[in-house]
């Protein structure tokens, strides 16, 4: 049995699959890398920098200071759970609203942020004993991955997600403009011209429309024990 696995999970926006793969590395004994927390690691810095001002991105500016964007990943060991650090502050929690959401996509398919976080991404797991989700996981960063995994839902499903975990962090917004927002990025994701959405023909494909979290973590845990 080979080991020092590394595990591409792709998938659209809202699946879960973030969540997913933090249970499956955590079966395994793996490291898990949200490659999606790097993007908006970048649109966040973008916002901070004024680089984005009206929803009209400061490209330009924003590739001459890539440079300058260090992006990490720390457990809490009292939690087991990872955060997203950027330039050294705790970002976790900022990265993911919705003023965030609406500009991930716009900014992830600038080629050149996609080349720096795509040589981060690898620079990550390039040893191995990784799960790392993502848009391109098993096409782009990983294409020779030992195990791809493409997990999808219908827009539907995964906006309900998204519009419950948005009530209970005592976020108002309208199911409708969440389900918009969900449309928006599937569209940008898979229609960008620079390495988009799209299932790798060696990728088993999971529609967890109708499974939960720990159901979706499930049938991924048996497809790779089925594999590896």
């Amino acid at each position: 049995m080979k080991e020092n696995l590394i595990i591409a999970i792709d998938g659209y926006s809202s699946t879960g699959k973030s969540s997913m793969s933090k249970i499956i590395a955590k079966n395994l004994g793996y490291t898990h890398i949200d490659s999606g927390a790097m993007y908006r690691a970048v649109t966040l810095y973008a916002f901070q920098h004024n680089y984005i001002i009206e929803n009209k991105i400061d490209e330009q500016a924003l590739v001459a200071n890539l440079s300058a964007i260090k992006i990490e990943f720390k457990q809490d060991s009292s939690t087991q759970k990872n955060f997203t650090y950027l330039n050294g502050e705790n970002v976790e929690t900022a990265i993911r609203t919705m003023q965030i959401s609406k500009m991930v996509s716009p900014i992830s398919e600038i080629p050149a942020v996609r080349d720096y976080c795509v040589a981060l991404q690898q620079e990550m797991g390039e040893k191995g004993r990784i799960v790392m989700d993502g848009r391109d996981i098993g096409t782009t960063v990983f294409p020779k991955a030992d195990i791809k995994i493409f997990v999808t839902a219908s827009p539907e499903v995964r906006a309900k997600r998204r519009f419950l975990e948005y009530q209970q962090q005592g976020k108002e917004i309208s199911l409708d403009e969440v389900l918009k927002n969900v449309n928006e990025r599937d569209y940008i994701d898979s229609h960008r011209e620079y390495s988009p959405l799209r299932k790798a023909d060696d990728a088993i494909e999971v529609d967890n429309s109708n499974m939960n979290l720990e159901e979706t973590a499930d049938k991924v845990m048996e497809i790779i024990n089925a594999r590896k």
